[in-house]
Order: C-alpha cells, then structure tokens, then sequence
C-alpha cells in the first residue's frame, strides 16, 4: 500500500506549500519550545514525523555541525523534497528514515530531545509512538510535542455555521482515517507511564484577523482541505463552494476574527522506568 494514500490531508504541492506557511507562523512558538527544552549546538534530535523537513531545517542551524537531527516520516515524496532541501543548503547533520510511526520502529537511542507536531494526532495508537520516544531518549532527556487538545475550538467571529461544519468534517474525516484530533488529553498519562516527568503543558490558541499574516494559516487550511475532501469523496463540490463562499464573506465583514483551535505545548522530562507497559 503506498504510504502517500495513508495521508489523510495529501502530499500535494499545494500541500507542501501550506505546511511551509503553517512553520513559518508557529516558528516564533516553535522556537521558543526547543529554548525551554534546553535543544542547542551540539544536541542529537529526533524530527518525528517531520513532513517536508521546515522544522527538521531549523534544527539543523540550531544543533549545528557537532550536533546531530534524524527526520522520520512515512512520505516518501516529504522526504525526497527534505533531502534536496539539505542538499541544497549543504546541511551535513541531518540523516532521514522513512518509517510509519503507528508501527513499531527500531531507532537508534541516546538522543537529547524528540520534537512531535501534529503527529499523534494522525497515528491513532499513540503507544508504539510513545515507546519509540522512550527508548530513544537519554535519561533527562526531552520530549517536545505540539498537539490539538480541543479541536472544536476553532471558531470564526461572528459565528459562521459554514465554518463550524467544515471543522466538524474535518474532525470526522481524521477519526475516519484512524485518527483523533484531540490528543492531547491521552498523551499526558501515557508520557509519564512511558516514565516522563511533565515540565511543561501550556495551551496555544491565537485570534487573528483579515489582512494578517495570522490569517493566512488557517485560511490556507480550509482552501486547501475543502478541495482535498471533495476529492477523498466526502463533500460534495457544492457544500465546498457554500463553505467557500461564507469564508470569503467572513473576511469581508469589519471586526471579523478567527479563534485557530487550541494546541497543548508539552514537554516532558525522561526520569526513570516505565511506571506500566504502554
């Protein structure tokens, strides 16, 4: 089966220009989270499920040539334009596996710290996850995810019924593939059964508005999967064009806002044993 079909949002062009657009406005918090975690020149990283490799690019600036960034993910087509991308930039710390994280994965162990966005979210058993990042971090050791925890609270103002069956859909359609957007919640307890210590749960959620460059992430989002759930045979191109439609009307209307849907920054600290078999 090939693993580009797997992908419930696609690996498009399209697809990879919005992820480029997505790191660029979480950098600022993205960097912030590898600061707390103690990530810097030197540091061995895990990128897990690290897509077209924006984060997996910033890492290796930051680790620097005596540090080390390994970058996993299921698609070959993200890492083929991650590869050409080091390539290019003539980074020579970075080395690239091609794995299925909701499997069981042999890697090697002794790295400093794991970064995981929007990966668990996607996999559905999160445990043979979690049991690859407890055995591949040292002890006090870091594990950085950045995972939805109330995906629900994605809200347009004013209410726009258009937009909240769009995040509706959206919803079913990754529970549909395996999968659940509301993570959060069940990585905690499985973090410290795996033998992590919590440092760190802190909510993000941003309101933004039209002109912004904020708006530009979660527009790009629902242009980009409205057409993608047509094509996956989901909705139909009219309820596309009706949700299409309204979006365009919200950003006409003064005082318009988007409330984006709250992530949970989580790092965790590897202590000791497994405290239970995940």
């Amino acid at each position: 089966m090939s693993h580009e079909k797997e992908y419930v949002l696609g690996t498009t062009d399209e697809e990879l220009l919005r992820l480029g657009l997505q790191h660029r406005f979480w950098r600022p918090r993205v960097l912030d989270a590898w600061m707390l975690a103690g990530i810097s020149q030197g540091s061995r990283v895990i990128d897990i499920g690290c897509g077209p490799g924006h984060a997996t690019f910033d890492l290796s600036e930051i680790v620097g040539p005596d540090g080390q960034v390994l970058a996993i993910d299921r698609s070959p087509r993200f890492l083929e334009f991650a590869r050409r991308e080091c390539e290019r930039r003539e980074f020579r710390n970075v080395r690239f596996l091609e794995a299925d994280l909701a499997q069981p994965v042999e890697i090697p162990s002794g790295f400093d710290a794991t970064w995981c966005r929007w990966v668990a979210s996607f996999v559905g058993n999160i445990n043979p996850l979690i049991q690859v990042i407890a055995r591949a971090v040292k002890p006090g050791g870091i594990a950085v995810f950045h995972e939805y925890v109330d995906y629900g609270s994605w809200q347009a103002i004013p209410r726009n019924e258009a937009h909240q069956r769009f995040v509706a859909e959206v919803m079913a359609s990754w529970r549909n593939s395996g999968g659940e957007p509301n993570i959060a919640p069940q990585l905690l307890p499985a973090l410290v059964s795996a033998g992590f210590e919590l440092q760190q749960a802190l909510p993000i959620q941003f309101a933004v508005t039209p002109g912004s460059f904020g708006w530009q992430w979660p527009r790009s989002f629902i242009l980009g999967n409205s057409r993608r759930l047509v094509e996956t045979g989901r909705v139909s191109p009219e309820w596309a064009k009706e949700l299409i439609d309204s979006f365009h009307q919200l950003e006409k209307q003064p005082g318009a806002l988007m409330l984006t849907p709250i992530v949970l920054q989580i790092i965790a600290r590897k202590t000791g044993s497994p405290t239970a078999t995940p």
